[in-house]
């Protein structure tokens, strides 16, 4: 594609997500639609999303003892796994997970409809598609991002606590007194800025591809197979810009 398709896509890309984030600021809401989708999103992603952070955790915890060992500094571990998975680990892994189950469902569904025509009738009616079909899925995984980072946190501090107290013979009380040392609000704040905008990233790549899929049951698997690329890339770049603007400032 020629850098004038890209700067033409992007154009499309920004036009959408201003008519959607518009339509998602005034009412009518679906709100039927937007529980459903919220419901569908978080029930699908939340036990992925603790089975992957919690292992990063058990890992983080591993390996920061060997490393705190050679210091006499064991009681700083868990200040370093609840830090790492408040603004890294749970944030990043919660948003592809979302992005790879409920961004291309949504990618599937609305690209299913408009292959069938589906949206093209509900515009001839003169029903707004983007408020009824797209807006609820949009403000679905805005919402489900930040609550599935919640569980994938909880579940990464668990792994944490399991590796170094039962796996390694840390003391409990040691690991649960030190565990917010570190920790400050801009961590939980910073993780859940980072997950609404990622959430808002996904919900809007995934209903864009979906909401323009052409050529058939093939486009449909393309609109899917690029939301799941797409997101994870742009929210994967926007991460960077997002840690050095909430974490940069501490300690430097």
């Amino acid at each position: 594609m020629s850098s004038g398709g890209v700067i033409a896509g992007i154009g499309r890309f920004g036009i959408f997500a201003g008519h959607v984030v518009w339509r998602s600021l005034t009412p009518p809401w679906e709100l039927h639609e937007f529980s459903r989708h919220l419901w569908q999103v978080t029930t699908r992603c939340v036990l992925p999303v603790c089975a992957t952070v919690a292992p990063l955790g058990m890992v983080m915890a591993l390996q920061g003892l060997k490393i705190f060992e050679l210091f006499g500094a064991q009681q700083l571990l868990s200040s370093l796994v609840s830090v790492a998975v408040f603004r890294e680990l749970s944030p990043v892994l919660a948003s592809v997970l979302v992005a790879a189950q409920g961004g291309s469902s949504f990618a599937a569904e609305l690209g299913a409809m408009r292959i069938k025509e589906e949206l093209d009738a509900t515009e001839v009616m003169a029903v707004d598609s983007l408020r009824i079909h797209v807006v609820p899925r949009f403000l679905a995984a805005v919402v489900a991002t930040p609550l599935l980072n919640l569980a994938g946190s909880l579940a990464g501090i668990a792994g944490g606590w399991l590796s170094a107290v039962v796996f390694e013979g840390e003391s409990s009380g040691q690991f649960l007194s030190n565990l917010w040392r570190l920790t400050q609000p801009i961590d939980l704040v910073g993780g859940t800025i980072k997950t609404l905008v990622f959430g808002a990233l996904v919900g809007l790549i995934s209903c864009y591809q979906g909401f323009h899929a052409t050529g058939g049951a093939a486009g449909v698997g393309k609109a899917v197979n690029d939301t799941v690329v797409y997101a994870a890339t742009t929210f994967i770049v926007a991460n960077y810009f997002l840690t050095s603007a909430l974490f940069g400032a501490i300690g430097g």
